[in-house]
């Protein structure tokens, strides 16, 4: 599988060439598991800064050299330094700070893939950072030492891959409701009444509430959220973007509640961040 370098597009072109990045698409084994693998490097001294948005994205970060200072909602502070660690489903922005001497392979899961790779209950990791050794103990141990002993990206990426298809293959599958449940809710871009997919599934609300936290992390209307927040950043992308049409189209009440989604989801208005 060909690894493919990714150029960041950033304003403040003095910091360029002084981090890597490379990507790689996984092989159809991990679809619907992984949606990508990272390795990241940093080059040069320097502070840099970024923020995530609230996002589907389940990340597994191998670190092999200094720590990242990471804040949910807010800046970090001295205390929130995490090398090797999982992050759970969190709906709001992510502050993420390192200082020049990062070096690490993420590993990008979906949440319903998470499940299945760590081999726990989602809600366990909702709204924080877990380190590496209470996840996967003496694997995830190996697993870092193996990654950073490696020669190359290449060669990285090959033992992330090979390392997550190992565990799949005695994972438990998700069960076929919470995978009905969630992949509508996808399709409909967030859009589905929560309601309708219970009624549909014969479940109470509750019970439905339930089994997708422990599947995901989060309720099926905090997911609902996220997917049409991301729609309409999207969509906001477009030339001749209206915010107005955009609301509309992603279902949101109007202008207003989309804006108040954004504050929460993104920390920033539509217009902030599109200025951005």
């Amino acid at each position: 599988m060909p690894v493919e370098m990714q150029h960041r597009k950033e304003r403040d072109q003095s910091i360029a060439g002084r981090f890597e990045m490379l990507r790689r698409v996984p092989g159809a084994e991990l679809a619907g598991v992984v949606t990508d693998i990272c390795g990241y490097r940093e080059t040069a001294p320097g502070h840099f800064r970024n923020v995530e948005y609230a996002s589907l994205t389940v990340p597994l970060v191998i670190s092999f050299a200094e720590p990242f200072a990471i804040g949910l909602g807010r800046a970090p502070d001295d205390n929130d330094r995490f090398a090797s660690f999982a992050a759970g489903l969190f709906a709001g922005p992510v502050m993420i700070e390192s200082f020049g001497g990062a070096c690490c392979v993420q590993v990008n899961f979906t949440p319903l893939g998470a499940c299945r790779f760590f081999r726990l209950p989602m809600s366990e990791l909702t709204d924080s950072m877990v380190v590496l050794d209470d996840l996967l103990g003496a694997e995830g141990a190996a697993l870092r030492e193996r990654l950073g002993n490696a020669p190359d990206w290449t060669a990285r990426f090959d033992i992330a891959e090979a390392f997550v298809a190992a565990r799949l293959e005695s994972a438990i599958e998700t069960p076929l409701e919470i995978a009905w449940a969630y992949d509508r809710i996808i399709a409909s871009g967030g859009r589905t009444r929560i309601a309708s997919i219970a009624e549909r599934l014969g479940w109470s609300r509750k019970h439905l509430v339930d089994k997708f936290s422990d599947a995901t992390g989060i309720g099926p209307k905090t997911l609902s959220r996220i997917v049409r927040f991301n729609r309409a950043l999207r969509l906001s992308r477009r030339p001749t973007a209206d915010w107005a049409d955009v609301a509309a189209d992603c279902g949101y009440a109007d202008q207003a509640h989309l804006v108040r989604e954004f504050r929460v989801l993104a920390g920033e208005t539509p217009t902030a961040l599109s200025a951005r």
